[in-house]
Order: C-alpha cells, then structure tokens, then sequence
C-alpha cells in the first residue's frame, strides 16, 4: 500500500492509500482515534477496517490527522481534523471521479469526525462507526442522519459507556427513511481486545451486504 502526502488545510497529511484494480470502485474513507490519546492510522481497528475494505474491493484510504506522525499542524478540538478528513476525502474523489459508492469509517473519535463528514458529504452512502464517544461528543447534528449503517460497541466499554452509546442508536433508530444496526460484542473493552477478529467479520459481511445489488 504506497505512502501518499496530502495538501491539507493545514500543510501535508501522511497516509496510506490502495488503489483497485476494479473499473469504478467504490470508495472508503478510515478515521483513527483521539491524537491526543496515541491514536494514529496504524491503529489495529482502523488497520483492520482497512483492510477490509480493501479486500471488498474498495480503493481505501487511511491518514494521520493533523501533528500526527508525519502530518504537519497540531490538534484543533475536532474541528481541524473534520477539515483535514474533508480534505482527504476530496483528494480521494479525484483520482476516482467515477466511484460507484462513498464510505467512511471511524474508531472513537475519528467516528466522531466521520459522522460530521457524513453530515456534510450527501455522497456518502454508508458508515461504520466504532465505539462512537457518545458520553464524550454532542451528535445532536445528526438530524436527521443521512445514511444507514453500522454502529458496533463494546459491552464492558470503560471509555464509552454502552448505555451511552445506546441511547445514540435508539435516537437514530426512530428517524425515518434509514436502518441503524446496532451490533454489541460481548465483553469486550473499548479497544475490542482479542475481538479484532469479529469487528472484521461483522463489517465484512454487513459492508458485502449493503452494496449486493439485492439491497441498492
């Protein structure tokens, strides 16, 4: 997967990008978690979505935000990194102006941020969000919430409680005109330790289902 710099809002961004080699792939866009909390895009969840995606596939897409590894400005509170992801996401539909379908997918904060991208990108068609920090963030600008997808938790989460988490899903659940499923793995922690594996499978089989022609 070759290394890629980005002009972002605030200087270049580090990344790493996989093209296919399908005729009008698909696109997904992967968001790490709190840089102040040593998150990066070599994340194991943000490493695992990526790959899935790839393997789907997606022409996929995974940076460090602003002041993380190579990538040049320091952390803005949210609102600079929903820049930079803007940024990258334009990048992305320049090289692939013909992509069949838009995603994003974030681990904690950067599903924060992919949620705020989805606001503003009517493209995008579907996400993942992991461990969205509903105790932590207003997600109040979801309404409503443009797209269907797939929010997975983890039951004894002690970062992100997952009543909080619930309560955010059942809010969504109630809009109209899109499907929230809603996926808890039982025992694990925030960071979904000895549960790679089954984020894998779960957004594997929910991505393969949702672009089937059966679904469209």
């Amino acid at each position: 997967m070759p290394e890629v710099l980005i002009n972002g809002p605030e200087g270049r961004l580090e990344g790493r990008y996989h093209h296919s080699k399908e005729p009008n792939a698909p696109i997904a866009l992967i968001l790490h978690p709190h840089p102040q909390h040593g998150g990066t895009m070599n994340n194991k969840i943000v490493y695992t979505l990526f790959h899935v995606f790839r393997d789907l596939g997606f022409c996929v897409l995974r940076f460090n935000f602003r002041g993380v590894g190579r990538s040049q400005g320091s952390f803005d509170d949210g609102q600079g990194e929903l820049s930079d992801a803007a940024s990258v996401l334009d990048w992305m539909q320049t090289y692939n102006p013909n992509a069949r379908a838009c995603w994003v997918a974030g681990f904690s904060f950067g599903a924060w941020i992919g949620m705020q991208v989805l606001m503003r990108r009517p493209e995008i068609e579907g996400f993942i969000s992991i461990a969205p920090p509903a105790n932590l963030y207003d997600f109040a600008f979801l309404a409503p919430c443009p797209s269907s997808g797939l929010i997975i938790q983890g039951e004894k989460d002690e970062i992100v409680p997952e009543e909080d988490t619930a309560g955010l899903v059942k809010k969504l659940q109630l809009q109209k005109h899109i499907t929230i499923d809603y996926r808890i793995m039982k025992s694990a922690d925030h960071f979904f330790e000895n549960h790679i594996d089954q984020i894998s499978e779960n957004v594997k089989s929910y991505v393969s289902e949702s672009m089937s022609p059966a679904s469209q």
